[in-house]
């Protein structure tokens, strides 16, 4: 059976050279959606999901109507395959169920994992050059200048001994844990009867 899945971004834009063109195509149900391509959640794609049974075939206007992404549609069409189901682009002339429509299909995963590797090896060398330069990833040890600045304080206002530990963490708006941080940090013993 074909099933025909259209969508549009927003109330204002038309489905209907969607539908039409879905139904010319000889789509038996069609799924209907008005939701940004963006969106994770979108309920019509989840019910033709779940319609899908093997030998069926899904059939968009176009490609950027189904994935939210390259990713996201390749994720698609590998779950399609997985149920036996075929995927017909109507204007990218991409039908799953020929050669030439697997090979461009592949062709598309091919350059999203190209993608991908790019990434992984551009982050990879920048680590690299960083560590070069004396430079390691991750949080930086110690306080920052004004961290530093509010430890002093909590320090003095501590051994001074006349606010309680909740109102020198109020006065310095921070919490609690920050505080007992900030005093472990500038070594200061910590009088267990003040707690």
């Amino acid at each position: 059976m074909k099933i025909g899945y259209a969508r549009v971004s927003t109330q204002t834009q038309q489905v209907d050279l969607q539908m039409d063109a879905l139904r010319k195509a000889g789509c038996e149900l069609i799924f209907k959606e008005i939701v940004s391509g963006a969106k994770a959640d979108r309920p019509e794609l989840t019910k033709m999901r779940a319609q899908l049974r093997k030998g069926d075939v899904v059939c968009i206007y176009k490609l950027d109507r189904l994935g939210r992404s390259m990713k996201h549609l390749l994720e698609l069409v590998d779950e399609f395959q997985q149920k036996g189901v075929g995927l017909l682009s109507l204007t990218d002339a991409i039908d799953s169920s020929t050669a030439q429509g697997r090979l461009v299909l592949n062709l598309f995963a091919s350059l999203a994992e190209f993608e991908r590797d790019l990434i992984r090896e551009r982050t990879q060398a920048g680590l690299l050059a960083a560590r070069a330069r004396g430079r390691k990833g991750g949080r930086q040890k110690g306080l920052s200048p004004e961290a530093e600045k509010n430890a002093r304080l909590a320090e003095m206002y501590y051994k001074e001994g006349v606010l309680g530990v909740n109102m020198i963490a109020k006065k310095l708006s921070i919490s609690k844990v920050t505080f007992y941080k900030y005093l472990r940090h500038r070594g200061v013993k910590i009088n267990s009867n003040k707690i």
